[in-house]
Protein backbone atom coordinates (compact mmCIF):
# COMPACT_ATOMS: atom_id res chain seq x y z
CA UNK A 1 0.00 0.00 0.00
CA UNK A 2 2.76 2.77 0.78
CA UNK A 3 4.92 1.83 -2.65
CA UNK A 4 1.32 2.49 -4.31
CA UNK A 5 0.27 5.92 -2.32
CA UNK A 6 4.22 7.00 -3.44
CA UNK A 7 3.30 5.85 -7.07
CA UNK A 8 -0.37 8.45 -7.06
CA UNK A 9 1.51 11.26 -5.02
CA UNK A 10 4.36 10.97 -8.14
CA UNK A 11 1.70 10.57 -10.85
CA UNK A 12 -0.02 13.68 -9.11
CA UNK A 13 3.46 15.50 -8.83
CA UNK A 14 4.09 14.76 -12.38
CA UNK A 15 1.09 16.20 -13.56
CA UNK A 16 1.08 19.25 -11.26
CA UNK A 17 4.81 20.03 -12.34
CA UNK A 18 3.56 19.90 -16.20
CA UNK A 19 0.82 22.61 -15.37
CA UNK A 20 4.03 24.87 -13.27
CA UNK A 21 5.82 24.71 -16.59
CA UNK A 22 2.99 26.02 -18.66
CA UNK A 23 2.44 28.53 -16.79
CA UNK A 24 6.17 29.43 -16.43
CA UNK A 25 6.49 29.24 -20.28
CA UNK A 26 2.95 30.63 -21.40
CA UNK A 27 1.94 32.62 -18.46
CA UNK A 28 -1.39 32.07 -16.75
CA UNK A 29 -3.56 34.38 -19.32
CA UNK A 30 -4.33 31.44 -21.50
CA UNK A 31 -5.68 29.73 -18.30
CA UNK A 32 -7.46 33.11 -17.58
CA UNK A 33 -8.72 33.44 -21.28
CA UNK A 34 -10.07 30.00 -21.40
CA UNK A 35 -12.39 30.55 -18.50
CA UNK A 36 -13.50 34.16 -19.79
CA UNK A 37 -14.36 33.04 -23.25
CA UNK A 38 -16.87 29.88 -22.06
CA UNK A 39 -20.35 30.83 -22.19
CA UNK A 40 -23.77 29.22 -21.10
CA UNK A 41 -24.37 28.09 -24.84
CA UNK A 42 -20.66 26.65 -24.71
CA UNK A 43 -21.62 24.70 -21.31
CA UNK A 44 -24.65 23.65 -22.80
CA UNK A 45 -23.24 22.15 -25.67
CA UNK A 46 -20.72 20.57 -23.67
CA UNK A 47 -22.93 19.05 -21.56
CA UNK A 48 -25.07 17.59 -24.74
CA UNK A 49 -21.91 15.98 -25.72
CA UNK A 50 -21.56 14.81 -22.77
CA UNK A 51 -25.05 13.28 -22.13
CA UNK A 52 -24.06 11.20 -25.66
CA UNK A 53 -20.36 10.26 -24.62
CA UNK A 54 -21.65 8.88 -21.70
CA UNK A 55 -24.88 7.06 -22.50
CA UNK A 56 -22.38 5.50 -25.56
CA UNK A 57 -19.60 4.19 -22.66
CA UNK A 58 -22.42 3.08 -20.36
CA UNK A 59 -23.58 0.91 -23.17
CA UNK A 60 -20.59 -0.36 -24.01
CA UNK A 61 -19.83 -1.32 -20.48
CA UNK A 62 -22.99 -2.83 -20.00
CA UNK A 63 -22.69 -5.15 -22.70
CA UNK A 64 -18.98 -6.03 -21.66
CA UNK A 65 -20.87 -7.20 -18.51
CA UNK A 66 -23.20 -9.08 -20.29
CA UNK A 67 -20.32 -11.26 -22.73
CA UNK A 68 -18.75 -12.45 -19.11
CA UNK A 69 -22.14 -13.45 -18.00
CA UNK A 70 -23.38 -9.87 -15.59
CA UNK A 71 -26.10 -8.17 -15.51
CA UNK A 72 -26.00 -4.75 -16.34
CA UNK A 73 -29.28 -2.51 -16.98
CA UNK A 74 -28.58 0.67 -19.68
CA UNK A 75 -30.37 2.80 -17.13
CA UNK A 76 -28.27 2.15 -13.87
CA UNK A 77 -24.68 2.24 -16.30
CA UNK A 78 -25.25 5.47 -16.91
CA UNK A 79 -26.07 6.84 -13.46
CA UNK A 80 -23.19 4.72 -12.36
CA UNK A 81 -21.17 6.11 -15.33
CA UNK A 82 -22.03 9.59 -14.54
CA UNK A 83 -20.71 9.21 -11.44
CA UNK A 84 -17.45 7.86 -11.84
CA UNK A 85 -16.85 10.57 -14.47
CA UNK A 86 -17.50 12.90 -11.98
CA UNK A 87 -15.20 11.57 -9.23
CA UNK A 88 -12.64 11.22 -11.93
CA UNK A 89 -12.98 14.73 -12.50
CA UNK A 90 -12.89 15.59 -8.94
CA UNK A 91 -10.21 13.57 -7.46
CA UNK A 92 -6.19 13.58 -8.19
CA UNK A 93 -5.55 10.68 -10.19
CA UNK A 94 -8.50 10.41 -12.90
CA UNK A 95 -9.30 7.12 -12.28
CA UNK A 96 -11.11 6.83 -8.94
CA UNK A 97 -14.49 6.89 -10.63
CA UNK A 98 -13.66 3.93 -12.67
CA UNK A 99 -12.34 1.57 -8.91
CA UNK A 100 -14.99 2.80 -7.61
CA UNK A 101 -18.26 1.67 -10.47
CA UNK A 102 -15.81 -1.65 -10.97
CA UNK A 103 -15.53 -2.38 -7.10
CA UNK A 104 -19.19 -1.55 -6.65
CA UNK A 105 -20.89 -3.54 -10.06
CA UNK A 106 -18.84 -6.73 -8.91
CA UNK A 107 -19.93 -6.42 -5.66
CA UNK A 108 -23.07 -6.32 -6.29
CA UNK A 109 -23.16 -8.84 -8.93
CA UNK A 110 -21.85 -11.35 -6.65
CA UNK A 111 -18.45 -11.84 -8.62
CA UNK A 112 -15.70 -9.03 -7.76
CA UNK A 113 -13.33 -10.39 -10.30
CA UNK A 114 -15.60 -10.08 -13.13
CA UNK A 115 -16.87 -7.05 -12.38
CA UNK A 116 -13.45 -5.25 -12.08
CA UNK A 117 -12.54 -6.81 -15.53
CA UNK A 118 -15.45 -5.85 -17.33
CA UNK A 119 -14.67 -1.70 -16.68
CA UNK A 120 -11.40 -3.05 -17.24
CA UNK A 121 -12.24 -4.43 -20.98
CA UNK A 122 -14.57 -1.70 -21.58
CA UNK A 123 -11.99 1.14 -20.87
CA UNK A 124 -9.68 -1.08 -22.84
CA UNK A 125 -12.26 -0.84 -26.07
CA UNK A 126 -12.41 2.96 -26.11
CA UNK A 127 -8.76 3.23 -25.72
CA UNK A 128 -7.73 0.26 -28.55
CA UNK A 129 -10.34 2.67 -30.83
CA UNK A 130 -8.70 5.89 -30.02
CA UNK A 131 -5.20 4.15 -30.80
CA UNK A 132 -6.23 2.54 -34.48
CA UNK A 133 -8.37 5.72 -35.32
CA UNK A 134 -5.66 8.16 -33.91
CA UNK A 135 -2.60 6.37 -35.71
CA UNK A 136 -5.45 6.38 -39.03
CA UNK A 137 -5.69 9.93 -39.03
CA UNK A 138 -2.10 10.73 -38.53
CA UNK A 139 -0.70 8.79 -40.71
CA UNK A 140 -3.57 9.67 -43.78
CA UNK A 141 -3.73 13.43 -42.48
CA UNK A 142 -0.49 16.11 -43.61
CA UNK A 143 0.32 17.62 -40.60
CA UNK A 144 3.56 19.40 -39.33
CA UNK A 145 3.64 17.50 -35.59
CA UNK A 146 3.57 14.30 -37.30
CA UNK A 147 7.17 14.54 -38.31
CA UNK A 148 8.85 14.90 -34.93
CA UNK A 149 6.68 11.62 -34.11
CA UNK A 150 7.70 10.08 -36.48
CA UNK A 151 11.20 10.86 -36.70
CA UNK A 152 10.89 9.62 -32.31
CA UNK A 153 8.80 6.17 -33.43
CA UNK A 154 11.56 5.15 -36.38
CA UNK A 155 14.55 6.71 -34.03
CA UNK A 156 17.60 4.05 -33.23
CA UNK A 157 16.77 4.50 -29.56
CA UNK A 158 13.49 3.49 -29.95
CA UNK A 159 14.68 0.50 -31.93
CA UNK A 160 16.79 -0.87 -29.78
CA UNK A 161 14.21 -0.50 -26.80
CA UNK A 162 11.46 -2.30 -28.95
CA UNK A 163 14.20 -5.11 -29.67
CA UNK A 164 15.22 -5.46 -26.13
CA UNK A 165 11.74 -5.45 -25.06
CA UNK A 166 10.62 -8.64 -27.04
CA UNK A 167 13.96 -10.34 -26.32
CA UNK A 168 13.18 -10.34 -22.89
CA UNK A 169 9.27 -11.13 -22.97
CA UNK A 170 10.28 -14.24 -25.25
CA UNK A 171 13.13 -15.20 -22.84
CA UNK A 172 10.36 -15.02 -19.73
CA UNK A 173 7.83 -16.44 -21.68
CA UNK A 174 10.63 -19.76 -22.34
CA UNK A 175 11.14 -19.71 -18.53
CA UNK A 176 8.16 -19.96 -17.73
CA UNK A 177 7.82 -22.93 -19.77
CA UNK A 178 10.41 -24.51 -18.52
CA UNK A 179 9.57 -24.22 -14.98
CA UNK A 180 7.07 -26.39 -13.09
CA UNK A 181 4.40 -23.52 -12.21
CA UNK A 182 3.97 -22.82 -15.74
CA UNK A 183 1.13 -24.79 -16.45
CA UNK A 184 -0.69 -22.34 -13.79
CA UNK A 185 0.77 -19.13 -15.91
CA UNK A 186 -0.57 -20.45 -18.76
CA UNK A 187 -4.25 -21.00 -17.53
CA UNK A 188 -4.26 -18.00 -16.58
CA UNK A 189 -3.40 -16.43 -19.79
CA UNK A 190 -6.33 -18.59 -21.33
CA UNK A 191 -8.56 -17.33 -18.78
CA UNK A 192 -7.63 -13.50 -19.58
CA UNK A 193 -8.10 -14.55 -23.48
CA UNK A 194 -11.37 -16.29 -22.96
CA UNK A 195 -12.66 -13.33 -20.91
CA UNK A 196 -11.26 -11.21 -23.63
CA UNK A 197 -13.18 -12.90 -26.58
CA UNK A 198 -16.13 -13.29 -24.03
CA UNK A 199 -16.35 -9.70 -23.39
CA UNK A 200 -15.44 -7.70 -26.41
CA UNK A 201 -15.55 -10.55 -29.36
CA UNK A 202 -18.54 -12.27 -28.66
CA UNK A 203 -21.63 -12.82 -30.96
CA UNK A 204 -23.71 -9.98 -30.14
CA UNK A 205 -20.95 -8.05 -28.61
CA UNK A 206 -18.28 -6.65 -30.68
CA UNK A 207 -20.46 -4.61 -32.92
CA UNK A 208 -22.12 -2.70 -30.35
CA UNK A 209 -18.58 -1.95 -28.78
CA UNK A 210 -17.21 -0.58 -31.80
CA UNK A 211 -20.22 1.17 -32.56
CA UNK A 212 -20.12 2.61 -29.14
CA UNK A 213 -16.61 3.51 -29.07
CA UNK A 214 -16.59 5.41 -32.04
CA UNK A 215 -19.31 7.39 -31.24
CA UNK A 216 -17.50 8.16 -27.75
CA UNK A 217 -14.67 9.19 -29.55
CA UNK A 218 -16.76 11.29 -32.05
CA UNK A 219 -18.32 13.14 -29.27
CA UNK A 220 -14.64 13.87 -27.93
CA UNK A 221 -12.95 14.93 -31.35
CA UNK A 222 -16.47 17.17 -31.11
CA UNK A 223 -15.85 18.98 -27.87
CA UNK A 224 -12.06 19.33 -28.54
CA UNK A 225 -13.02 21.21 -31.90
CA UNK A 226 -16.00 23.18 -29.77
CA UNK A 227 -13.28 24.05 -27.21
CA UNK A 228 -10.66 25.21 -30.45
CA UNK A 229 -13.80 27.25 -31.70
CA UNK A 230 -14.36 29.37 -28.65
CA UNK A 231 -10.43 29.72 -27.37
CA UNK A 232 -10.51 31.55 -31.14
CA UNK A 233 -8.88 28.85 -33.72
CA UNK A 234 -9.90 29.32 -37.10
CA UNK A 235 -8.38 26.74 -38.84
CA UNK A 236 -10.18 24.15 -40.62
CA UNK A 237 -11.32 20.82 -38.51
CA UNK A 238 -9.32 18.67 -40.78
CA UNK A 239 -6.15 20.44 -39.78
CA UNK A 240 -7.27 20.54 -35.62
CA UNK A 241 -8.19 16.74 -35.49
CA UNK A 242 -4.46 15.54 -35.93
CA UNK A 243 -3.70 17.78 -32.99
CA UNK A 244 -6.76 16.94 -30.94
CA UNK A 245 -6.28 13.39 -31.53
CA UNK A 246 -2.79 13.62 -30.01
CA UNK A 247 -4.33 15.70 -26.88
CA UNK A 248 -6.80 13.05 -26.17
CA UNK A 249 -4.10 10.61 -26.19
CA UNK A 250 -2.33 11.99 -24.08
CA UNK A 251 -5.10 11.76 -21.52
CA UNK A 252 -4.45 8.14 -21.16
CA UNK A 253 -1.40 8.98 -19.54
CA UNK A 254 -1.53 8.18 -15.99
CA UNK A 255 0.50 11.38 -14.83
CA UNK A 256 -2.12 14.41 -14.12
CA UNK A 257 -4.24 15.67 -11.76
CA UNK A 258 -8.08 14.99 -12.21
CA UNK A 259 -7.37 14.70 -15.87
CA UNK A 260 -4.76 17.82 -16.25
CA UNK A 261 -1.35 17.77 -17.11
CA UNK A 262 -0.58 15.69 -20.12
CA UNK A 263 -3.16 17.13 -22.15
CA UNK A 264 -2.74 20.62 -21.63
CA UNK A 265 0.90 19.73 -22.30
CA UNK A 266 0.32 18.14 -25.61
CA UNK A 267 -2.20 20.86 -26.80
CA UNK A 268 0.10 23.53 -26.33
CA UNK A 269 3.07 21.73 -28.21
CA UNK A 270 0.81 20.76 -31.19
CA UNK A 271 -0.47 23.34 -31.61
CA UNK A 272 3.29 25.40 -31.45
CA UNK A 273 4.36 22.74 -34.04
CA UNK A 274 1.54 23.11 -35.96
CA UNK A 275 1.77 27.41 -36.39
CA UNK A 276 -1.15 28.06 -34.41
CA UNK A 277 0.60 29.36 -30.97
CA UNK A 278 1.05 26.80 -28.00
CA UNK A 279 -0.85 30.12 -25.85
CA UNK A 280 -3.92 29.10 -28.29
CA UNK A 281 -3.24 25.22 -27.92
CA UNK A 282 -3.21 25.70 -24.27
CA UNK A 283 -6.41 27.72 -23.79
CA UNK A 284 -8.56 24.97 -25.94
CA UNK A 285 -7.28 22.44 -23.83
CA UNK A 286 -8.34 24.29 -20.49
CA UNK A 287 -11.80 24.84 -21.78
CA UNK A 288 -11.96 21.26 -22.82
CA UNK A 289 -10.99 20.74 -19.22
CA UNK A 290 -13.79 22.59 -18.18
CA UNK A 291 -16.53 21.56 -20.62
CA UNK A 292 -15.55 17.71 -19.63
CA UNK A 293 -15.67 18.54 -16.19
CA UNK A 294 -19.00 20.45 -16.63
CA UNK A 295 -20.58 17.66 -18.49
CA UNK A 296 -19.61 14.99 -15.61
CA UNK A 297 -21.70 17.08 -13.08
CA UNK A 298 -24.71 14.64 -13.26
CA UNK A 299 -22.52 12.58 -11.53
CA UNK A 300 -22.67 14.67 -8.40
CA UNK A 301 -26.36 14.81 -8.47
CA UNK A 302 -26.26 11.00 -8.76
CA UNK A 303 -24.00 11.13 -5.56
CA UNK A 304 -26.10 13.59 -3.91
CA UNK A 305 -29.69 11.78 -4.61
CA UNK A 306 -28.35 8.29 -3.64
CA UNK A 307 -26.39 9.77 -0.01
CA UNK A 308 -29.55 11.53 0.56
CA UNK A 309 -31.84 8.10 0.23
CA UNK A 310 -29.34 6.74 2.53
CA UNK A 311 -29.05 8.92 5.35
CA UNK A 312 -32.96 9.29 5.92
CA UNK A 313 -32.73 5.07 6.82
CA UNK A 314 -34.79 4.71 3.55
CA UNK A 315 -33.62 1.63 1.18
CA UNK A 316 -33.08 3.38 -2.26
CA UNK A 317 -34.11 1.41 -5.45
CA UNK A 318 -30.57 1.28 -6.63
CA UNK A 319 -30.04 -1.45 -3.42
CA UNK A 320 -33.25 -2.84 -4.73
CA UNK A 321 -31.97 -3.66 -8.19
CA UNK A 322 -28.37 -4.28 -6.38
CA UNK A 323 -29.96 -7.32 -4.36
CA UNK A 324 -32.00 -8.52 -8.11
CA UNK A 325 -29.25 -8.30 -9.99
CA UNK A 326 -26.93 -10.56 -7.23
CA UNK A 327 -29.78 -12.71 -6.99
CA UNK A 328 -30.46 -13.27 -10.83
CA UNK A 329 -26.65 -13.49 -11.76
CA UNK A 330 -25.97 -16.02 -9.10
CA UNK A 331 -28.03 -18.74 -11.33
CA UNK A 332 -26.35 -17.93 -14.76
CA UNK A 333 -22.36 -18.54 -12.73
CA UNK A 334 -23.78 -21.69 -11.32
CA UNK A 335 -25.16 -22.82 -14.51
Amino acid sequence: MDRSRWAAWLRMLAGLGILVALVWHLGSDAFVSGLRRIDAATLLAGLAIGLLTTVCSAWRWSLVARGLGLRLPLGRAVADYYRALFLNAALPGGVLGDVHRAVRHGRTSGDLGRGVRAVVLERTAGQLVLLVAGAAVLLVRPSPVLAPVVRFLTSPAVALSVAAVAVLLTAAALRLRARRGASRAERAVRGMLAEVRQGLLGRGVWPGVALSSVAVLTGYLGMFVLAARVAGATAPIAELVPLVVLALLAMALPLNVGGWGPREGVAAWAFGAAGLGAAQGLTTAVIYGVLAFAASLPGAAVLLVRRSATRRGERPQVELEERVLAEQGAPQRRA
